[in-house]
């Protein structure tokens, strides 16, 4: 639990083939944090410690809940004491094929939404 929240960052990730949840889950997050800089955050943490970040992942994921690698998906976040929310949500759709060698069981491509909450 956060006692200030600081930031929210979003993000999209999808895995086109192979229908891999946890990929396209670590595919939205970097997708949200990649492309953003807090500068000032140590300033704003408890003892200016990047430890003491608390993050929050939020993940909206179409399927397969029960296959997604929380330990992996943390990996992604590089500082901070990590959590992750798995909620309804994503999309299944199409790719428009199905490729054998990409390790497909069929042609869906798993899209997954991520909101990361930044604070303390």
């Amino acid at each position: 639990m956060m006692d200030q929240l600081m930031f929210i960052q979003t993000g999209m990730g999808t895995d086109v083939h192979g229908q891999n949840i946890t990929k396209a889950s670590v595919r939205a997050i970097k997708n949200a944090i990649h492309t953003n800089s807090m500068p000032g955050i140590r300033t704003a943490l408890p003892e200016g410690s990047l430890d003491n970040m608390k993050i929050n992942v939020k993940l909206a994921l179409p399927c397969d809940k029960d296959k997604l690698n929380h330990e992996e998906v943390k990996q992604a976040i590089p500082y901070g004491e990590v959590s992750i929310e798995v909620l309804d949500g994503g999309m299944l759709t199409t790719s428009g094929i199905f490729l054998e060698d990409k390790e497909d069981k069929n042609d869906q491509m798993y899209i997954v939404n991520a909101a990361v909450e930044v604070g303390y």
